[in-house]
């Protein structure tokens, strides 16, 4: 079976420590890799940028597999969502223990799954689909085995 790798990473930032702290997690972002880049919905929305990038702003971050029927549906779904806006919402969300996803904007997890969803893999219940978080999406994915199955890197 075909993988997909997930780019999960922490930074400094105030607002990535509260995410962590809501969610029992040591992430608080993920992204899909595609070659050379990443696709993440970040605070100016959903992007397509070098994947160097993204682990630059990052204070420790992972890459790991995860088995994919079709790995090309997934990001085809995952790109189709590019310029999208951030789902702002998602933050209070955590805070308030409620459902949070929009259909027109994305948070960094809600958009992976969705994107797993969309391409007909889906990875969660339908009815789970509006919390999704980092940790949601690290807890399905094998432990990482540097060097074939992952990549740490801490600037």
């Amino acid at each position: 079976m075909a993988s997909i790798r997930l780019l999960f990473s922490t930074s400094h930032h105030p607002i990535s420590a509260a995410i962590r702290a809501c969610t029992w997690s040591k992430w608080s972002h993920v992204a899909l890799l595609d070659g050379p880049f990443a696709i993440e919905a970040v605070a100016t929305g959903v992007r397509k940028v070098p994947a160097l990038e993204a682990m630059d702003r990052a204070k420790r971050a992972v890459a790991v597999e995860l088995q994919c029927r079709d790995p090309r549906a997934v990001i085809a779904a995952a790109e189709s969502q590019i310029g999208k806006p951030y789902d702002f919402a998602a933050i209070v969300g955590f805070g308030l223990r409620r459902d949070w996803q929009e259909d027109d904007r994305w948070f960094c997890s809600e958009l992976v799954a969705w994107a797993f969803q969309r391409a007909g893999q889906p990875l969660f219940r339908a009815e789970c689909m509006h919390r999704i978080t980092p940790e949601h999406l690290w807890m399905l994915a094998p432990a990482p085995t540097p060097p074939d199955r992952a990549v740490f890197v801490t600037p």
